[in-house]
């Protein structure tokens, strides 16, 4: 084991090889996905449409948070980025932890494959499986909200944001977590939480005073709103700041989780 353990640790800090190892693994990755795609692609997008009819039909009509925009209209874009960060989070999270409980996790170790290898693999294939729900879910939207795209740029450019920073964050609780009992604190008392009070189903400027300060404070928020601007032109903050921030979020996650990778963080036992 001692000796697994060193070329293990060799593997991952050595320099990229002139190889296509991560495109394999990366192929893998998104296999490991789309082969059940039932349950990773079609019934996130069931979800995010019940939310839409449940809290569409009680509040369409009633509720109007930007001018000329209903309700329905509003929540599609925050239903549909919602989607993407949590699909993203849970897919890199969810084949890190899987692979250290079935143990075959030591055959990837033992590869030439560096640290940036395995970092684009498990983020790239986090990203096409969040953004392909969430264009799963926003293709269903379409049927209750007329489509409207104020800035096509802004809408891209935070998706791909929103999964790359969630796609590392779940590589990151992959790479913490043992089990997946560890994986679900992770989710459900960090990325659940701060994704629901990220302005998905309201305008933080509904908030009172002391929420809306706090939820400045939630990256979350950036992704969502940023997102929702490229459709109607209209948000909270500033496009641009939206975007800094998440740019900012990012690129410290993934120095970390890289550092990690390198040094072998949970990875040698």
């Amino acid at each position: 084991m001692n000796e697994i353990a060193t070329a293990a640790h060799a593997s991952l800090r050595a320099p990229a090889a002139p190889n296509d190892g991560w495109k394999m693994l990366l192929t893998k990755e998104v296999l490991r996905f789309w082969r059940v795609a039932g349950q990773t692609i079609a019934a996130p997008v069931l979800t995010a449409v019940l939310y839409l009819l449940i809290f569409g039909h009680v509040l369409e009509g009633r509720v109007q948070v930007y001018p000329g925009v209903g309700y329905v209209a509003f929540l599609a874009p925050g239903l549909v980025m919602m989607s993407v960060l949590q699909n993203a989070f849970a897919n890199s999270a969810s084949s890190m932890v899987q692979s250290k409980i079935m143990g075959n996790l030591v055959f990837l170790l033992l590869t030439p494959l560096s640290a940036w290898h395995w970092f684009v693999a498990y983020v790239g294939a986090a990203i096409a499986r969040g953004l392909l729900v969430g264009l799963g879910v926003y293709l269903v939207t379409l049927w209750y909200a007329p489509p409207r795209l104020d800035a096509l740029a802004w809408v891209l450019v935070f998706a791909v944001l929103g999964a790359t920073l969630m796609g590392v964050l779940g590589l990151l609780a992959g790479l913490w977590a043992d089990k997946f009992d560890q994986m679900a604190v992770f989710q459900n008392f960090i990325v659940m939480p701060m994704t629901f009070l990220a302005g998905v189903f309201y305008s933080i400027n509904s908030l009172p005073g002391v929420w809306r300060t706090v939820s400045r404070f939630n990256p979350f928020f950036y992704m969502i709103d940023g997102f929702r601007h490229g459709f109607y032109g209209v948000s909270d903050v500033s496009p641009w700041l939206s975007l800094g921030v998440t740019g900012i979020s990012v690129l410290l996650v993934s120095a970390l989780v890289l550092h990690l990778l390198r040094t072998g963080y949970k990875l040698r036992n």
